[in-house]
């Protein structure tokens, strides 16, 4: 697998139209039970390169989405309204309808992960939910004590270089090395007003009571995963929830990963995620 050749062997490029959105999927060789990835900000299904490629490809029917205005899908074409946790939601419910997914396990990673508990009460065909990197967030005052370290970056259309380099430090654990520079790539090839909408649909309270959907509300099974030098998500917060569907009844903790296990640690990351698909 090399991140300049993506999509690599057994990874088929998809194409779709979502209403007025052109969405570029990918999908990979496997014909077992469908498990749809969804990345985070700024970012596309390359970081899902590992998995889609490796031995969860080959056994399940990965499909990786990359967000509208987020890798090669393109711009919003209502980017207040597509820009958002409701619009990424909608886009996310639309594309499982249209592909026909039954049974299908949903797995988000940060941003990927709210939008897949925005669009829950919309996929009636979801066996389960992964999300990672994702402190769910509620409307009170402390909606947002889940991170510990989230940049303005992340909602900032046109940030410096050295904001962006700092950005994506924080997405790895303390000194990984080397970052793999499509992530820099992706981020600057992302529309620059997903960000910026993002952020304002968020300070005006345009999202789901994620606390209460996983509190009261869920009744599929939910697997919450977390790097354990993770620098953004704090995992106290995510085992003090109230979440009686959570998996094993516990947060999933992955050794040596921050950010994203999927790629600093994709073999523990894949043992996890094929225990949760074959065994719900």
């Amino acid at each position: 697998m090399s991140e300049n050749t993506f999509p690599g062997p057994g990874v088929h490029p998809l194409r779709l139209q979502v209403g007025q959105q052109t969405i570029a999927a990918y999908e990979s060789e496997g014909t077992g039970r469908p498990i749809v990835l969804i990345h985070g900000n700024s970012s596309s299904s390359r970081v899902w390169s590992k998995q889609l490629e490796g031995s969860l490809g080959r056994k399940y029917r990965l499909i990786a989405i990359d967000l509208p205005g987020h890798g090669d899908s393109a711009p919003a074409p209502d980017p207040e309204k597509d820009y958002s946790a409701a619009g990424y939601s909608a886009c996310i419910a639309a594309i499982a309808r249209q592909l026909d997914l039954k049974n299908a396990v949903f797995v988000g990673w940060s941003l990927g992960g709210h939008a897949v508990l925005e669009a829950a009460s919309a996929l009636p065909m979801a066996a389960g939910l992964m999300i990672f990197g994702t402190p769910p967030i509620g409307k009170g005052p402390d909606g947002f004590a889940g991170f510990k370290g989230l940049s303005n970056v992340a909602f900032t259309p046109d940030p410096g270089e050295a904001e962006v380099d700092g950005w994506l430090e924080h997405a790895f654990a303390p000194k990984f090395n080397p970052i793999p520079p499509f992530f820099k790539a992706d981020f600057r090839k992302t529309d620059g007003a997903a960000r910026g909408y993002l952020g304002a649909s968020a300070q005006q309270g345009l999202f789901q009571d994620e606390v209460a959907l996983v509190g009261t509300k869920l009744k599929i099974p939910l697997a919450m995963v977390h790097g354990a030098e993770e620098q953004i998500v704090d995992l106290d917060y995510l085992r003090r929830l109230s979440a009686p569907t959570l998996w094993r009844q516990a947060v999933q903790v992955i050794d040596k990963s921050g950010h994203t296990p999927q790629w600093e640690q994709p073999e523990a990351f894949a043992k996890l995620l094929d225990e949760f698909a074959s065994g719900i």
